[in-house]
């Protein structure tokens, strides 16, 4: 039953955070982590986490994996979610699945909904409970952008200054001539396969330069800092097509450490996560010299994702609050190339959607536009702000991009608009 009584735990569990008890997160799962120590097979390790059927687990478990970074909430100011449960586990989805089939068949770990500032809908399974931080992955990335927006605001970041004069270390790479804003928005002309399946190359240099992948034997240790002078060479102008490129991001985490003097993780403690009212402190993977993986790293709560697509639906207010600067809401949903976008990486997985990204975030353009965040293996926030509708989802899919998962998540969507009344 999608409701606030969620089925998989005992009936009180989670309802209020005050009664949440973590000792109970083990739900459906198999004997994973389960041992002292666990068997062989059930081990989560470094080599395993983000394959299934490990990944069920880690993805709520990240920090017992890799070095992480704590980010703060204060558990004095609270923003206090309302509920109006309903039960929509029989909505129709698509032919023959209703939204139970959908979580199920999208290896979903926590989902919620909420419309008109009221929470309909709130589940979750496997490891995920609703004070456990999950991985984001790349909506991770989204969550620097809303930063940067705070940062830029009160005067502390130049968007539009090049990023060697905030890191001169890197006027050697194939960044050099780029601007901030080209990497918040994906146009750079980086050569970078972003193949998250390769076995070799620069993508798995990235991720044992971050922490994610184990060092081979005999291989010296790196750290995120240093890889990006190993990115040289171009494939095509900066300010061109939208070109994903996860580097970007964690370059980006380093210009803002550059640009306020304070580390990644304080920064978006003291900017988002306190002033927001999170209800639970949120963590971000680091390297081995403390750089933050901002691409990927960030672990949140469900509610606490959903109370940022809340201050998105609100045009960043938090009641009487300014949280998110509202001229940064109005430029992610007007300023971003469509052009771009149809020219780039992604334009296949939304066919004929009228599209754009700006500032780490995606837009579907029209007269009920949506704002929405992705992540691989099935993370995912999305805004209706019309409506008033935020749906977020929090997955340990297989594969970690699926086109077809993309389409039956518009189908929900489309689902959840005709059922709430579509504007």
């Amino acid at each position: 039953m999608l409701h606030l009584l969620v089925s998989l735990v005992p009936l009180w569990l989670c309802l209020w955070p005050d009664y949440c008890n973590e000792e109970f997160e083990y739900q459906t799962m198999s004997n994973l982590m389960r041992e002292f120590p666990p068997a062989g097979e059930d081990q989560v390790t470094l080599a395993n986490w983000r394959n299934a059927p490990f990944s069920s687990w880690a993805f709520s478990h990240v920090r017992e994996i890799i070095q992480t970074a704590d980010i703060p909430n204060n558990p004095e100011d609270i923003w206090r979610l309302q509920s109006d449960p309903s039960d929509l586990a029989g909505l129709p989805v698509d032919s023959g699945l209703n939204l139970n089939g959908y979580l199920d068949a999208t290896y979903t770990d926590a989902f919620m909904v909420i419309h008109q500032g009221r929470v309909i809908a709130e589940e979750y399974r496997n490891a995920a409970g609703a004070r456990i931080p999950h991985i984001l992955m790349s909506v991770s990335k989204s969550m620097l952008g809303a930063l940067s927006g705070i940062l830029a605001d009160k005067g502390i970041l130049d968007t539009a200054a090049q990023v060697t004069d905030y890191v001169p270390e890197i006027a050697g790479t194939a960044w050099k001539g780029a601007t901030v804003q080209n990497l918040l928005d994906m146009r750079t002309g980086i050569r970078f396969d972003e193949d998250y399946e390769a076995i070799s190359g620069a993508i798995i240099e990235y991720r044992k330069s971050t922490g994610w992948n184990p060092l081979e034997p005999g291989e010296d240790a790196s750290d995120l800092r240093s890889f990006f002078n190993e990115i040289s060479d171009t494939d095509g102008p900066h300010q061109g097509r939208f070109h994903y490129v996860s580097p970007n991001t964690d370059l980006m985490a380093w210009i803002i450490e550059r640009a306020a003097g304070t580390r990644y993780a304080d920064l978006m403690s003291t900017h988002l996560w306190r002033p927001m009212g999170a209800e639970t402190s949120a963590y971000i993977t680091v390297d081995r010299l403390g750089a933050p993986r901002a691409a990927g790293g960030m672990c949140v709560t469900l509610r606490d994702l959903a109370r940022v697509g809340l201050l998105v639906a609100n045009r960043g207010k938090r009641g009487s609050d300014q949280v998110l600067p509202e001229a940064w809401v109005d430029d992610v949903m007007n300023n971003g190339d469509p052009q771009a976008w149809a020219e780039g990486d992604f334009a296949a997985y939304f066919p004929g959607r009228n599209m754009h990204y700006r500032n780490k975030w995606y837009v579907e353009r029209g007269d009920n536009p949506m704002v929405f965040c992705i992540g691989i293996h099935g993370q995912n926030l999305y805004v209706l702000p019309e409506q008033q509708l935020v749906v977020a989802k929090m997955s340990s899919r297989p594969a970690p991009l699926d086109p077809e998962v993309s389409l039956l998540n518009l189908k929900m969507l489309s689902a959840l608009k005709q059922h709430f009344g579509e504007k």
